[in-house]
């Protein structure tokens, strides 16, 4: 009964998306402990002054408990309330001895602080430790690596969607940048190392997205991704990518890019576009890069137990059933057919690309996917 108390409540938290406190998978205390180290000695002193001065005035003037450690806290922090009882002549030497000891322990603590303050490594660790806390309550979130032009606009257009990111780049100044560009999330780090990615909380994370302008930077984190999901066990990364030449391109996507980018050959093609016809422009910001649009454009890939394997295109009834348009199928082989006719045969492997409203495309994926013939079908 218990257990399924507990299930009920997993399952409603996940519904209503309630965040939890997770915690961060490295653990900064350690660290923030060894910056600390050095007010020990203060605090040992100041217990054992603390300590010495009741002692003394129990045995000197015969206080009691209480009154001597009130005395003794009044003596040591120099407050001036004056004596609470009469003390002898011995109290007071004794009393003269407190206060100098105070001041010695009071200026030494002052001085350790100052240090450990112009040093800045224990509050660039706290403030790394509230961020790594806020990075690990993310799900489905995307770790961007390197901070250049490309992550400006990116992390612009992912802030609109909605979708959460975490931006991690071994600069020095990347609180500053983060400040500067709106980045809620961000690790000071290499992206390759295991140190990086436990930070970004990678684990949890939908994909990565490596933006930097040196191959070998991109080659290293998608080698490394690859590897940690191995190690979790885990489904694979989306790993988006850029490059410029075709034999980068190449290379990255046999390390286990799943997409790799030339941006130069996408603003060629899109000028190219706009240049033969100048109305092209309108329709790719409204439909294709807007966030706003109200359709949507995606690949549906057709599994082996797929129900529309195997059949017409036109037998479907894809646009009557789910008021989606196939616009496109990009076959096994390479081959890509526009526009097809409602003659095509849908094969297993077979990509199609979708047209339609976001709610129409949830409700065509789910259909396309499943290996059972909807009803409805029936009544077309």
């Amino acid at each position: 009964m218990k257990k399924n108390k507990i299930s009920f409540f997993k399952k409603l938290a996940n519904l209503l998306h309630w965040e939890t406190s997770s915690k961060p998978e490295i653990d900064l205390r350690p660290e923030i402990w060894s910056e600390l180290k050095p007010f020990r000695i203060p605090i040992i002193l100041t217990v054992l002054i603390t300590l010495f001065g009741t002692l003394g005035y129990i045995w000197i003037d015969h206080f009691s408990l209480m009154d001597a450690l009130y005395q003794t806290g009044i003596t040591f922090t120099t407050v001036g309330f004056g004596e609470i009882a009469p003390i002898s002549q011995i109290g007071r030497l004794f009393t003269i001895f407190l206060i100098i000891a105070g001041f010695v322990i009071f200026s030494y603590a002052v001085g350790i602080l100052v240090d450990v303050i112009n040093k800045g490594r224990l509050i660039a660790l706290f403030k790394e430790n509230r961020m790594l806390y806020k990075i690990a309550r993310l799900k489905n979130h995307m770790v961007i690596c390197y901070h250049n032009d490309y992550t400006i606009d990116l992390t612009r257009e992912l802030r609109q969607t909605h979708i959460p990111f975490v931006v991690v780049d071994p600069r020095e100044d990347m609180e500053e940048i983060a400040k500067k560009y709106k980045y809620p999330f961000f690790v000071k780090g290499d992206p390759h190392t295991l140190l990086a990615m436990k930070k970004s909380h990678l684990s949890s994370a939908k994909g990565v997205i490596t933006l930097s302008h040196s191959t070998p930077d991109n080659i290293a984190v998608i080698s490394s991704v690859r590897l940690y999901e191995k190690d979790l066990g885990r489904h694979p990364y989306y790993i988006l990518s850029v490059a410029q030449t075709d034999e980068e391109i190449e290379k990255l996507q046999r390390l286990g890019a799943n997409e790799v980018l030339s941006p130069t050959k996408l603003v060629a093609k899109r000028m190219t576009a706009i240049t033969v016809d100048p109305d092209v422009k309108n329709i790719l910001e409204e439909f294709v890069y807007s966030v706003d649009t109200p359709l949507d454009l995606e690949e549906i890939t057709v599994s082996k137990k797929s129900w529309v394997a195997y059949k017409k295109l036109k037998e479907a009834h894809l646009r009557d059933l789910l008021n989606v348009t196939v616009v496109g199928i990009k076959e096994e082989n390479g081959k890509f057919i526009p526009v097809p006719k409602g003659e095509i045969v849908i094969k297993p492997t077979d990509v199609l690309l979708v047209i339609g409203t976001s709610k129409d495309m949830m409700k065509a994926r789910k259909i396309i996917r499943s290996s059972k013939k909807p009803k409805e079908i029936d009544f077309i």
